[in-house]
């Protein structure tokens, strides 16, 4: 199976460019011959907290009909990120389109204090099922938490998949948690990490993979757009970047 790490540099609240993007690199994934795409937190919108409210939709939005699409005609699973109305509120959510199959909603379960006033979490892990494989989605904050993966291994995950909005130091704690995570439950971890403008902060990519005993294998600069491509039948991940 293959895995792959999308980063791109979303266009703050603008849906249409984003989805754009989003297709450029899902055909970049499809090129590598990807089981699996995913992309950052909130990646169609951009990490934008006060606009949430404004940008927040239903998980049945037609807008994101064309990601069904895709899954269909390429045979692929792929996450996206969007705020998504849920009765309690926005929630920051991960949207899943599986080939022939009803949408799913990922609602990140653990928020950080700076999201609270914007955003309700989420009360339930999704597992993934996809050649063999289990992969638990964690998005940003809670994927820094350990017991968010000890849950993901207790649900016997082969694969973390991190989504997230780093700025340089939320990048640095990911490049010493991911591994540990990566070794202590013998789990394959893959990250997705946005570049450029985030609410106050600045994104800065480096996107990457770890093995099971924690080794990086793979990572993004912090510039480019493009994927971490991991391959599970080898233990091995490269990157793939856009050509403009």
């Amino acid at each position: 199976m293959k895995v792959c790490a999308a980063q791109l540099r979303p266009v703050a609240g603008d849906l249409a460019a984003n989805v754009a993007k989003h297709l450029e690199l899902i055909e970049l994934a499809v090129s590598q011959q990807a089981d699996v795409v995913f992309f950052p937190e909130l990646s169609l919108t951009g990490f934008e907290p006060r606009l949430a409210d404004s940008l927040a939709m239903d998980i049945a939005d037609q807008r994101l009909d064309v990601f069904q699409e895709h899954s269909d005609q390429t045979n692929m699973l792929i996450g996206v990120g969007m705020p998504i109305s849920i009765g309690s509120g926005v929630c920051i959510g991960m949207v899943w389109f599986s080939p022939g199959d009803a949408r799913r909603l990922y609602a990140k379960q653990q928020l950080h204090a700076d999201e609270l006033p914007y955003f309700v979490a989420g009360g339930k892990q999704l597992v993934l099922e996809r050649s063999g494989s289990t992969l638990v989605p964690a998005i940003c904050y809670e994927s820094l938490q350990m017991n968010h993966a000890d849950s993901a291994a207790h649900l016997s995950a082969d694969m973390y998949l991190a989504s997230v909005a780093k700025p340089v130091g939320g990048i640095a704690k990911a490049m010493t948690h991911y591994p540990a995570v990566a070794s202590q439950h013998n789990m394959l971890v893959i990250m997705a990490n946005c570049i450029g403008p985030s609410d106050d902060f600045i994104s800065v990519g480096q996107s990457a993979a770890w093995n099971g005993c924690g080794e990086l294998l793979a990572q993004m600069d912090a510039e480019s757009e493009g994927v971490v491509v991991l391959d599970t039948r080898n233990g091995s991940a490269s990157v793939k970047t856009l050509d403009h």
